[in-house]
């Protein structure tokens, strides 16, 4: 049946920045949506949840908070907005939140948590979006929304049940520009165009913001570099990208100023970094498809050296 997909209920499993972000702005606008929540909760319970947005601030102050998953049920949409580094709990926490029609959504960054969902739930109830956005979690239920917002959405199995059109149309509804992209890996590594040289050289370089990258001597030329290759490296899979995605990247970035990436904030606190999913996996998968990339290499190492080592040397 072609197009009748819909869903009523919503829960959002890791309420961090990006699910605190999304999930309040969907609850705002009427949609059933269940947050479970760890550290925040006896905060955001009392005081709901508060976003300070470039696109208007807002407060959430009725929110549905639970403990467990269990506590939650079964819901129609389940959003997975954790760091990628939690995915080993997946098998766990997925199951209570199921019913035999329950689709799973991944807005985590990097490769392979798609494929992580299907060996749990098959690949037929899963897609994933990427969340391109500038948010950081300033406190208990807390948010703060400096840049974007917009998403882009797939569908990890193609079918003709209109699953990420009708979540493209409800998210923008609720104030999220989305768009359903008609192959989700292309958009996969698109976002990596981004990521793989920002977060990584935020990182490699010892825990700096975008601004001092793009100022530094010589590293700007290492981004776009290491765009490139990205680029190369999904054409390779049959993907195709193109090369304004490098001038289009580098020139987004430069007015958000001073902007810490997700992975330098990780990596200057002492959690647990995304390498697996944001540079390992697709490393992997370039060397697969026969393509030399020794700028996503050396970065990679890099990265190591600074995640082994003291913080700063």
């Amino acid at each position: 049946m072609s197009g009748n997909w819909t869903f009523k209920s919503v829960a959002i499993v890791g309420s961090g920045a990006i699910g605190l972000y999304y999930g309040a702005r969907l609850a705002a606008n009427g949609e059933d949506v269940r947050f479970l929540l760890r550290s925040d909760y006896d905060t955001v319970l009392r005081d709901g949840i508060r976003v300070d947005s470039v696109a208007g601030d807002f407060h959430l102050s009725a929110v549905q908070a639970f403990r467990s998953p269990a506590q939650i049920g079964p819901v129609d949409l389940v959003i997975v907005a954790w760091k990628t580094t939690s995915n080993h709990l997946l098998g766990e926490v997925l199951p209570p939140l199921l019913h035999e029609g329950t689709q799973v959504l991944t807005l985590q960054n990097g490769l392979g948590n798609c494929e992580e969902l299907a060996a749990i739930v098959g690949p037929d109830r899963v897609l994933g979006a990427l969340c391109f956005v500038c948010l950081n979690r300033l406190g208990p239920g807390n948010v703060s929304h400096t840049a974007g917002g917009r998403i882009s959405v797939g569908e990890f199995v193609n079918d003709d049940r209109g699953r990420a059109p009708e979540i493209a149309r409800r998210f923008t509804a609720a104030g999220i520009p989305t768009d359903a992209a008609p192959l989700l890996a292309a958009a996969q590594w698109a976002k990596l165009v981004w990521n793989i040289p920002f977060n990584g050289l935020a990182i490699a370089e010892g825990g700096v913001t975008t601004d001092i990258l793009l100022a530094t001597s010589g590293v700007e030329d290492e981004i776009r570099a290491l765009m490139s290759e990205v680029i190369n490296a999904a054409r390779a899979q049959g993907l195709s990208l193109e090369d304004s995605l490098i001038d289009i990247n580098v020139e987004r970035t430069r007015p958000m100023g001073p902007y810490r990436p997700s992975s330098m904030i990780d990596y200057i606190e002492g959690r647990e970094v995304e390498y697996d999913s944001i540079w390992a996996e697709p490393l992997r998968r370039a060397k697969a498809a026969g393509m030399n990339v020794p700028h996503m290499e050396r970065l990679a190492e890099r990265i190591q050296r600074r995640l082994a080592g003291p913080l700063g040397v």
